[in-house]
């Protein structure tokens, strides 16, 4: 009965850990847009896989490029 219910998922693993030439930069909206959601919120890292050290530095430069008007504070409909 339990055995239906378990799920074994893998686990996601930081793209920046693997990846470590790729910059996290606030001028790089397009690696930014990645990681908000279409409504303008940050991902958090248990959806997105990013590790502790590397969604600090994420957060930091998106509200970054939001301060500099690179990227939006919320989506305008």
């Amino acid at each position: 009965m339990y055995d239906k219910k378990r799920r074994f998922n893998r686990r996601k693993v930081c793209y920046f850990c693997e990846n470590i030439t790729v910059p996290i930069d606030y001028k790089n909206t397009q690696l930014l847009r990645n990681y908000i959601t279409d409504r303008g919120k940050i991902v958090p890292s248990r959806i997105s896989g990013t590790c502790a050290r590397h969604q600090r530095r994420l957060t930091v430069a998106i509200k970054r490029a939001r301060m500099v008007a690179l990227m939006p504070f919320t989506v305008i409909r």
